[in-house]
């Protein structure tokens, strides 16, 4: 019967004798995809910073809210840096105002003011608070023959 085929592929033609199961999985328990062990998992510290509203600059701890940015010069006692704004909501404000303030980025006087604060992962922060692990060193090389040598000593024959 194959004498008479043209190509040797195989195809509905085939009986499953004539040919045998390639694809047989090996027996016995499978080998870890990592066999130099768990990896450590990376610590990420949350970080409270307020940012100004206009530019998103990192405000420092220290600084006046009834003045304004350092960077772009807004306002920072407006609704817009508030906590409570909200698009929304009446008068864009989830506090109850007694008015609608109509420049949201304009200072005013507003007594429910609360700077709003946001929460961000710091990728450094556990190794700079000595939390958790320590990591890896990571050196640089000083000039073009360190980092030859860095690299023949990784395949040392």
């Amino acid at each position: 019967m194959d004498s008479d085929r043209k190509y040797r592929q195989r195809g509905y033609q085939d009986s499953e004798r004539e040919h045998p199961v390639r694809d047989q999985k090996p027996k016995g328990p499978r080998p870890p995809i990592d066999v130099t062990g768990p990896r450590l998992p990376r610590m990420v510290h949350a970080v409270t910073a307020a940012r100004c509203w206009n530019c998103a600059t990192t405000l420092p701890t220290d600084v006046d809210f009834k003045g304004n940015c350092p960077k772009c010069n807004s306002p920072l006692h407006c609704c817009k840096q508030c906590a409570h704004f909200e698009p929304s909501t009446r008068f864009q404000c989830l506090k109850p105002v007694p008015a609608r303030i109509a420049y949201k980025d304009k200072p005013n006087e507003c007594e429910l003011f609360s700077p709003r604060v946001t929460v961000a992962r710091d990728a450094a922060g556990p190794q700079a608070n000595g939390g958790g692990f320590t990591p890896l060193k990571v050196y640089e090389p000083r000039s073009p023959s360190d980092a030859r040598a860095a690299f023949d000593s990784l395949f040392k024959k």
